[in-house]
């Protein structure tokens, strides 16, 4: 019986000795591997995706079901050369938003905005690089500059910019590999002009 009490007690420490160092082994793993650049676009494009970007920055063209992306144009925010959204007197006295047909344009108490090109050419964020990125992001800063305007609405920059740095740039990264439209998105306008 003593016997078999010291070959438990060896099993059970050799068991916890183990346990332990494979713990310590596999945390120093996941800390110094460094994502791909394809694990970073594919969970970009996850998240770019399920937070919407689409919603807004892609053009909309009307499917058997409704607006749906028009896929030519994706993430090229509103088209140069399209009219932009109008509001009635009665639409801004009741402060009323109104879209443009593509979903891309919005007029409000703010003014009138316009989803930026998102996509990798040199008219969207072709030109920046992941801290300009972050600065839009997270600070609400237009084209990423510290010292330009904010960031108008629908843009919910403030939700967006919880993300964590690796969310972050794994957006940045599916971004800057996205087919590059040419396209170059008006200025915000605010009210009244």
């Amino acid at each position: 019986m003593k016997s078999l009490f010291v070959i438990l007690f060896i099993a059970i420490f050799a068991w916890s000795l183990h346990s332990c160092s494979a713990d310590k082994a596999d945390t120093t793993t996941a800390a110094s591997v460094t994502p791909s650049k394809d694990s970073l676009i594919k969970r970009g494009n996850y998240l770019v995706t399920t937070i919407g970007c689409n919603d807004c920055h892609s053009p909309k063209k009307m499917g058997l079901q409704g607006p749906v992306v028009d896929t030519s144009r994706m993430l090229s925010g509103f088209p140069a050369g399209n009219p932009a959204p109008v509001a009635s007197a009665e639409d801004v006295k009741n402060h009323q938003i109104v879209f443009s047909g593509d979903l891309t344009g919005y007029v409000g108490p703010w003014g009138t905005s316009f989803a930026a090109n998102i996509t990798s050419d040199a008219t969207g964020i072709g030109e920046w690089n992941l801290d300009r990125f972050k600065t839009a992001i997270r600070n609400g800063k237009y084209m990423g500059m510290k010292e330009e305007r904010m960031l108008m609405p629908p843009m919910p920059w403030e939700e967006i910019g919880v993300l964590n740095d690796a969310d972050i740039e794994a957006i940045f990264t599916y971004l800057k590999s996205t087919k590059p439209v040419k396209n170059v998105v008006p200025s915000y306008r605010p009210p009244g002009k």
